[in-house]
């Protein structure tokens, strides 16, 4: 397993700064956000693709995966990351989280990236049933799963607390609708704790489905806010080692888009806490806890 940083931490910072800093701290991979100031596809010339290319070559970093969840650029007064969503009633604001995840899909094949993820749908609209919404959702994602197959590149979709799609369960009925060997989970740790999963009993069920992780702590509330690995309540000794155990062998990219005012210390905190159970081999270990000073609060 590998260990990558995502930049939606350094919305202050160009993507060339992004980089470097993240490449300084020790990580071998980053989470290209798809959306402002670093890549919203829309507006994204070929010299800003060219130059995100060539600051990853000067960094030696390699892409995790192109975040095409989060819609800063929209900035929908509701929540900025959740909508549009897949499932909003007004066909044509739907068509603007389509379209984004269209252009999204092109830009990681020519990025050179595996995959992106997505959102699990948004809330349900007033009046809308559940069941309407899957159904929605499953239209929805079937055209860009065939995309994502032609341009063969993954489109993996990321369950989230108040979002249609939460749980493992409700994953999975998703996922065998679909049918589909382009759409995989990107599997949040932080998420799937919020909403009460066991976690290795969650990653052993679903490791047939799993192609990214997302790695965040979460308080002993399980409120959904993201904290530094090791201030919270998640065991990551065990999660590392039930991933170990399914023999995942890829990117753990660290999600702490909360700490804009200091991404550099919040990144270095979760290296600190997270590389030695990655490059342990024996699984009974404790999280260890990062010394008072590096401590991140927020």
């Amino acid at each position: 397993m590998r260990l990558a940083f995502s930049t939606n931490a350094y919305l202050r910072h160009p993507f060339e700064e992004a980089a470097q800093r993240i490449a300084g701290l020790g990580y071998e991979g980053l989470e290209l956000l798809a959306d402002v100031p670093h890549a919203w596809p829309a507006g994204l010339l070929p010299s800003q693709k060219r130059g995100i290319l060539a600051a990853m070559e000067r960094t030696g970093l390699s892409f995790s995966n192109i975040n095409a969840f989060m819609m800063n650029a929209i900035n929908d007064h509701r929540q900025p990351y959740w909508h549009p969503s897949f499932i909003e009633p007004e066909p044509h604001y739907r068509r603007v989280r389509i379209d984004h995840t269209r252009r999204a899909l092109s830009l990681c094949a020519e990025l050179g990236a595996p995959h992106i993820t997505t959102e699990p749908g948004g809330p349900l609209a007033p009046g809308q049933s559940r069941q309407q919404a899957i159904d929605l959702f499953v239209e929805v994602l079937t055209p860009l799963a065939e995309q994502a197959h032609d341009l063969g590149i993954l489109l993996l979709i990321e369950p989230e607390p108040g979002l249609l799609l939460e749980t493992t369960d409700q994953y999975l009925e998703v996922a065998e609708r679909l049918n589909a060997p382009s759409v995989g989970l990107n599997f949040d740790v932080g998420h799937a704790y919020c909403v009460g999963e066991d976690l290795p009993r969650a990653i052993a069920q679903l490791a047939p489905h799993i192609r990214h992780y997302h790695v965040e702590d979460i308080a002993a509330s399980r409120v959904h806010h993201h904290l530094v690995p090791g201030t919270g309540a998640i065991d990551f000794a065990a999660v590392v080692a039930a991933i170990r155990r399914t023999g995942y062998n890829g990117w753990l990219t660290v999600e702490l888009y909360p700490f804009l005012d200091d991404p550099d210390a919040a990144a270095r905190s979760a290296f600190a806490v997270l590389r030695p159970l990655v490059e342990a081999d024996g699984e009974n270990l404790e999280t260890p806890r990062p010394a008072r000073s590096r401590e991140v609060s927020g």
